[in-house]
């Protein structure tokens, strides 16, 4: 080390400033925008998979192994040539219209919890990480439970309709028609018959899939969005189409992981029941009889389905959020 005499200076030389990593500042409003707009534009591209999904999930195997459904294709099928184009999009209305706060509130809030998990130093442990994701899952329930309840019970209207019609071609009776029917006929009848409490049915279930998925997923993406090539030699920010990938595979692991929950979930909420299907208490109930009934490959009923969906709705979502359109039409610079 050179000391003050041997520098030939009067003065000593100042030893050097640690390097210490400033966090930028969190702006939530933008976020919250670009959450929804990728809600929106990533529903509305996946959503007759999402019918699909919710149709082979909630269909009970008969005493003689007879099915409606036997595939993700065959399913497809029927429902388009019984119900047409727009029949894909039963339920479509409440899901974009309930999506832009959902997705705001799971994409904004996993960024606002991960900025304030994160050390002075700029460090995020993995551990700090799934917490994020998981209070980010936890604070969407609040919309997304009512969003699943009614969107469940329009997509699996046709369904219902079609398993009367199958029963009664051998009974002599009339055949049953797809009811019509409309989320804000549903909520007005839970809220008048049920309270406010009424379309929170399923909370618990929802909650256990949402927050068990976000633990998951936003780590997950995180790890595989870091590397990835970058927009340029000094950006943090991975380049679009690698943030879409990353999205898509995060999202398709998830997926099949909590599917189980997702089982569960799905046929708690559903309020109309076809002929002779199971009811269910509760989550613990809902496990021991479909797993009595129907065998432990129940609860991975829909999962390539749901995984097909989940994959590009996050593959999108993550990729227009990551746009930063509000940014741009608020003017702010990312």
């Amino acid at each position: 080390m050179i000391s003050s005499e041997e520098s030939g200076s009067g003065s000593p030389i100042p030893a050097p400033t640690p390097v210490v990593a400033i966090k930028k500042d969190f702006a939530l409003l933008p976020k919250v925008i670009n959450g929804g707009i990728a809600g929106v534009i990533g529903v509305s591209c996946v959503f007759p998979l999402d019918l699909v999904k919710t149709r082979l999930q909630n269909q009970q195997i008969g005493p003689n192994g007879e099915r409606m459904y036997n595939s993700m294709v065959d399913c497809f099928r029927k429902t388009y040539r019984s119900e047409g184009y727009f029949g894909m999009y039963r339920g479509s209305g409440v899901n974009i219209l309930l999506i832009t706060p959902e997705k705001a509130i799971k994409l904004a809030a996993n960024d606002f919890f991960r900025y304030h998990l994160t050390t002075r130093d700029g460090k995020l442990p993995m551990h700090m990480q799934m917490a994020a994701g998981g209070c980010a899952g936890f604070c969407q329930i609040v919309i997304t439970t009512p969003m699943e309840l009614l969107k469940i019970q329009l997509q699996d209207a046709g369904r219902v309709a079609a398993q009367a019609n199958l029963a009664v071609k051998t009974g002599g009776a009339s055949a049953a028609t797809i009811p019509k029917m409309s989320a804000t006929s549903i909520a007005l009848d839970l809220l008048r018959t049920k309270g406010i409490t009424g379309l929170y049915k399923g909370t618990a279930a929802t909650m256990l899939r949402d927050v068990s998925f976000s633990v998951i997923y936003f780590p997950l993406f995180a790890t595989l969005n870091g590397l990835g090539p970058r927009k340029s030699p000094t950006s943090d920010e991975a380049v679009f189409y690698w943030s879409f990938l990353s999205g898509c595979a995060a999202g398709s692991i998830s997926a099949a992981a909590v599917n189980p929950f997702d089982v569960v979930k799905t046929r708690l909420q559903v309020l109309k029941k076809g002929a002779g299907e199971t009811s269910y208490k509760g989550i613990p109930d809902a496990f021991v009889k479909i797993l009595k009934n129907e065998g432990p490959q129940a609860f991975f009923k829909g999962a390539a389905c749901r995984m097909i969906v989940i994959a590009p709705l996050f593959g999108i979502a993550q990729m227009v959020y990551f746009f930063g359109v509000a940014e741009f039409l608020l003017g702010i610079k990312k």
